[in-house]
């Protein structure tokens, strides 16, 4: 139950700091194309896979603890199921080309910023 409630801790802070960036972002670029979640989406990666070397890797930190932050923190930080939902908007809003750059932008950057975190991290 502990391990539970670590995690659903752990996504309480998440979520806040998802909100939080999102709103800064937009204040920042406006609402003419989904740049929070995109931010939100590529700098989790980045989280991800530093954190992974780090926590799985480099420490023995108990597998409880890396839940916490990979499961719960980063799980309710990025938001793969909003990028999903703002592509499909632009879509259907017939802004195809849009969501095109957005989805393969998004999977190309986030995929690099997984590497790079993992390269940070090994780099400790």
């Amino acid at each position: 139950m502990y391990q539970i409630m670590a995690i659903a801790g752990g996504g309480a802070v998440g979520a806040l700091l998802r909100f939080w960036v999102s709103r800064m972002v937009h204040a920042w670029t406006g609402h003419g194309f989904p740049y929070g979640t995109f931010v939100i989406n590529i700098s989790g990666s980045l989280m991800m896979g530093f954190f992974y070397v780090l926590l799985a890797e480099r420490t023995g930190i108990a597998p409880e603890w890396r839940a916490v932050i990979l499961v719960g923190f980063l799980g309710a930080f990025t938001t793969f199921s909003t990028f999903s939902l703002e592509a499909l908007t632009l879509i259907t809003g017939g802004e195809l080309p849009k969501a095109m750059l957005y989805v393969v932008s998004s999977v190309v950057w986030c995929l690099v910023a997984v590497w790079l975190g993992m390269w940070v991290g090994r780099q400790l």
